[in-house]
């Protein structure tokens, strides 16, 4: 998020914005499984692939978008790659205490720029109008053409679940990321195990980002 008269929210921000932690460490995830990083494991975990180090971090190199990987991963991914040294599901990921000290740093950063109202949390209206305005800029897409990574992880801190089963259907329903999914063109049906899913809503908003009194 970027200082200044007009604030520019990051994919992991949204994602608190509109789901609260279970839907910013999704977003977590799955940023870095598009940069190779890691990949479901048994049914609804989560697992570092070759591509990290007995460290938990990733390389100091190939980012594979020209970036130094350990550099380009902003402070929430970043985190959750250090604590996937083993196999974890994302409840297990939102629980671990450095993840929870990464979302309470996204929090107070998103309280100082207006976003949020820490007592009660909750979405203030400039919130709410930056999730509408970042949602008909963004509307959510019906495949992954043409879209960069970014984009994905937009879409994904806007919509969630909806995202997720049309963007990265497979991965999110092996690691437990969404109930069950559907891909029109190969059939795929299944459910997830228990515990699956972006989580609900920890901001009370006023029925929605229109509603609820400031």
């Amino acid at each position: 998020m970027s200082g200044g008269t007009s604030v520019r929210l990051e994919p992991y921000e949204v994602a608190l914005l509109r789901g609260g932690p279970r839907a910013a460490v999704t977003v977590a995830v799955l940023a870095l499984q598009l940069r190779g990083l890691v990949d479901a494991g048994r049914p609804g975990r989560i697992r570092a692939t070759g591509a990290i180090g007995a460290s938990g971090a990733p390389p100091a190199e190939d980012a594979g978008d020209g970036r130094p990987a350990l550099d380009a991963l902003p402070a929430l991914p970043k985190v959750v790659c250090a604590a996937l040294q083993r196999p974890a599901s994302i409840a297990e990921l939102e629980a671990r205490p450095d993840v929870r000290e990464a979302l309470s740093g996204l929090r107070a950063g998103l309280v100082a720029a207006g976003m949020l109202r820490s007592l009660p949390p909750r979405r203030t209206r400039a919130a709410r109008r930056a999730l509408r305005a970042l949602r008909g800029g963004h509307p959510l897409p019906a495949g992954r053409k043409g879209l960069s990574t970014d984009d994905v992880l937009m879409a994904v801190a806007l919509y969630g679940e909806s995202a997720l089963s049309v963007l990265a259907a497979r991965f999110a329903l092996r690691a437990g990321l969404i109930a069950r999914a559907e891909v029109a063109d190969t059939g795929f049906h299944r459910r997830s195990p228990r515990g699956g899913g972006t989580g609900g809503v920890m901001y009370s908003c006023g029925g929605g980002d229109g509603g609820g009194s400031d």
